[in-house]
């Protein structure tokens, strides 16, 4: 049961019982027994047979419980989030890094503190002048989306999307999205967004299964390249 709840810890949710069965290498009878298990324990595992199962709360896992080595990745990744240049998501760093530190035992506060790797950064990483908080609230919320859109040719172009996903790369953020005018997937930088507002309609319950289907296209043509 351990390593079924270290399995659900690190793996992308919703996890299918087969992947779960061989991950922690017992039969599919056992996975449902120990899963049945955790929650009489208190683990709030949502999901069911032929869905998939996703850990909501942990309750072997206190907030505190974090080696060194987890204390730099944390302070390090945190970092490198606020020096983006996504202020909503700076901010946000920012909170999660004081609400850590609070809940640390006395000494490991000091390791977040004072942590060995840094980054630095004179300048935010990325620009944008799209309104990221709407773009953000449009992919959780599973809206459509009207653009104003600078093409690769310097041509604005108008078009409905449905937001999927925002994708930080080494020198741009890039919505990826469906693109209802061309009817298949399309990136868009951010940078080229004039103006987007909410196009008055939803895609629920659409996002998750265009999301997996866009990241494995992407995935598959990445590996093409190296055949």
């Amino acid at each position: 049961m351990l390593r079924l709840l270290q399995a659900m810890r690190v793996m992308p949710a919703p996890i299918t019982a087969s992947r779960l069965a061989e991950e922690t290498g017992v039969s599919l009878r056992s996975l449902y027994r120990d899963i049945d298990s955790l929650r009489a324990a208190g683990a709030r595992i949502e999901g069911e047979r032929g869905y998939g199962y996703r850990l909501v709360e942990d309750f072997a896992l206190p907030p505190q419980t974090l080696d060194r080595d987890e204390i730099e990745a944390l302070a390090l990744g945190l970092a490198e989030v606020q020096r983006m240049g996504d202020p909503t998501l700076a901010r946000a760093a920012a909170s999660v890094l004081a609400k850590v530190g609070a809940r640390l035992p006395e000494g490991h506060e000091q390791q977040l503190i004072h942590a060995i790797s840094q980054v630095y950064r004179p300048d935010s990483r990325l620009s944008s002048s799209a309104d990221l908080d709407l773009i953000r609230a449009a992919c959780w919320q599973e809206r459509a989306l009207r653009l104003r859109y600078i093409d690769r040719d310097g041509e604005a172009t108008e078009r409905d999307i449905y937001p999927l996903s925002l994708m930080y790369t080494e020198r741009t953020l890039t919505v990826l999205a469906w693109c209802c005018l061309r009817e298949d997937f399309r990136m868009f930088r951010s940078d080229r967004i004039e103006a987007a507002e909410d196009a008055g309609r939803s895609f629920r319950p659409a996002r998750a299964a265009l999301l997996r289907n866009y990241l494995a296209r992407l995935r598959s043509r990445e590996e093409a390249k190296y055949d």
